[in-house]
């Protein structure tokens, strides 16, 4: 029953991670490499709501976006770490609990 809960849970998060790697294999080549941070705003966002969940993910992503102008310095930008890492990730990406393995 936890697992239930803990896979719904993390529904949200994974459902925008499969988006933004929609959007990273299909639309982000078709603008090239004009990103001023690295990593680029979509990676930047793939990994605050991995990290972060889906609300402070999204906020995270969108304050990179709004820093990302002409005018900008750029650089790297790395997401703030979480205070305790309670999930890890997939190769593919997808968000799964501590403890029930990677790959």
């Amino acid at each position: 029953m936890k697992r239930i809960g803990t896979f719904l849970l993390l529904l949200p998060r994974n459902i925008c991670v499969v988006i933004l790697r929609i959007y990273r294999a299909v639309i982000s080549p078709l603008y090239g490499d004009v990103c001023r941070y690295y990593p680029s705003c979509s990676h930047y966002t793939l990994h605050a709501i991995q990290q972060h969940g889906v609300i402070r993910g999204v906020f995270l992503g969108t304050l990179r976006i709004a820093r990302c102008h002409p005018w900008a310095a750029g650089g790297v930008d790395d997401v703030p770490q979480p205070a305790r890492a309670r999930y890890t990730t997939t190769r593919f990406g997808f968000v799964i609990a501590n403890g029930h393995g990677k790959g």
